[in-house]
């Protein structure tokens, strides 16, 4: 069994760039969305297709729990993404940020014949950037690079 202290240099720094880069990209999100204060996921879940819309649509149809959705979704990202970078509750962070996108990716499913409203970057069949960015994250839990660099080393060390 391989231990996360038989990584080469390059491997470890790899996946390291890898969960720095996902973290700063969730931190960015949830901060974009902090600081607009007419942000609301509204739109996006109104938008939502595929087998789980009507879920997504109760959501935004109760403006109480939209609210608290719209506050999970911001201050999710926010935390997620922070945690990724420092590598602080690192595994927590990413089962976390794994649980967000696999919403994301059940409100808006990359299917055939599905368009939305909101315009996407390419031409998706069942693998779009939400269901790469789960898998990265499930790679991140697999290889605890949090172990070696981050703040879980000094948190969690048991030597």
């Amino acid at each position: 069994m391989m231990r996360d202290t038989d990584y080469s240099k390059w491997q470890l720094w790899s996946l390291v760039i890898l969960r720095v880069a996902i973290g700063w990209h969730f931190l960015y999100e949830g901060i974009v969305k902090l600081l607009n204060p007419n942000w609301s996921s509204l739109g996006y879940l109104m938008d939502s297709k595929g087998l789980f819309e009507g879920v997504f649509h109760s959501i935004a149809g109760n403006p109480a729990l939209l609210n608290v959705m719209d506050s999970i979704n911001m201050w999710g990202l926010i935390l997620i993404g922070a945690g990724l970078i420092v590598g602080l509750f690192t595994r927590i962070a990413s089962i976390a940020g794994i649980a967000l996108l696999a919403f994301y990716y059940l409100s808006h499913p990359a299917i055939i014949g599905v368009s939305f409203a909101m315009p996407t970057e390419g031409s998706y069949l069942w693998v779009n950037k939400n269901l790469i960015e789960l898998l990265t994250l499930w790679v991140i839990v697999l290889f605890p690079t949090w172990k070696t660099i981050g703040m879980d080393r000094f948190l969690f060390n048991k030597k």
